[in-house]
């Protein structure tokens, strides 16, 4: 004898779900049981525009400020740079490692046109700022109106 059950498409949806967990679980623990992160990074950027200039803000902590490559083509500023990968540790293996390594690019495109005889870098606390003050042509200048007539 033959039963009828009902169709739960839900149920379906659940263990399409669980199909999918098992196989990413087993893309992402390898042989050695761990996840290996990817060798490349975004960089996270604070861009500020005024009047005269753009400020650029980048978190590089760790990073020599040497080891930087920052360049200006035109409008476009672009910050590169890489972290080298300690070697494992001597005391024991590790439990957790979330710290990035590996090489990192960001490039940016400016709205405006960048004076770059006056670009200015400083480093501090892991911390780059850049100073890209505008070009002359494009800085908002205030006209102040000298003839009055009246009518």
């Amino acid at each position: 004898m033959s039963n009828i059950i009902r169709w739960n498409p839900f149920g379906e949806m659940v263990s399409l779900r669980s199909a999918m967990d098992r196989m990413f679980e087993g893309a992402m623990i390898g042989p050695e049981l761990e996840w290996r992160p990817s060798t490349s990074w975004q960089l996270s950027l604070d861009v500020v525009e005024s009047d005269d200039d753009y400020s650029v803000k980048a978190s590089v902590p760790g990073i020599n400020p040497d080891d930087l490559n920052i360049t200006l083509s035109g409008r476009t500023l672009t910050i590169k740079g890489e972290v080298k990968e300690e070697t494992e540790s001597e005391e024991g293996k590790y439990h957790l490692r979330e710290r990035r390594y590996g090489s990192f690019s960001r490039s940016i495109r400016l709205p405006t046109e960048i004076n770059a005889a006056e670009v200015e870098a400083s480093y501090d606390a892991g911390v780059l700022k850049l100073s890209l003050p505008k070009v002359e042509e494009v800085k908002p200048k205030r006209i102040e109106v000298t003839k009055v007539i009246e009518g």
